[in-house]
């Protein structure tokens, strides 16, 4: 069955990893039910993954003068824990829960703070992702 995680959408993944839980945390910061978090959370990955897809092919991502060499590479996880992944997530976040907000009809300002809590959650399953290919 792990076969078959890689090929399963990144969606998914991202739901799977949130867990019923912390889905039902999601659903009450947006004002929702789990059903309103699941279409956030495919609204919200949607939206950032072609950011994500562009980032191998554009290296001239602005970096912090801080994020450079070996700190870029965010420790065992790969790009995430602070990398340049997540600088880039942290500035598409506001386009993101706009976007979001628009498809769904929820409040921006919920939809932008469940991305803040999505954010983490979708830079440990890219981390994994990465981690598998290797």
């Amino acid at each position: 069955m792990s076969e078959q995680s890689g090929d399963k959408p990144l969606e998914q993944d991202v739901l799977d990893e949130l867990g019923d839980d912390r889905l039902q945390e999601l659903a009450g910061v947006l004002g929702t039910d789990a059903a309103g978090a699941r279409e956030v959370v495919g609204g919200t990955v949607s939206e950032v993954s072609g950011g994500l897809k562009d980032l191998p092919t554009a290296p001239e991502v602005p970096q912090e003068p801080q994020l450079q060499g070996v700190a870029t590479l965010g420790g065992l996880g790969g790009m995430a824990s602070g990398g340049l992944v997540a600088g880039v997530l942290a500035k598409m976040s506001r386009p993101v829960a706009n976007a979001v907000a628009k498809k769904t009809g929820l409040p921006a300002a919920n939809v932008a703070r469940g991305i803040e809590m999505l954010i983490p959650v979708i830079l440990a399953v890219v981390s994994k992702r990465a981690a598998r290919k290797r």
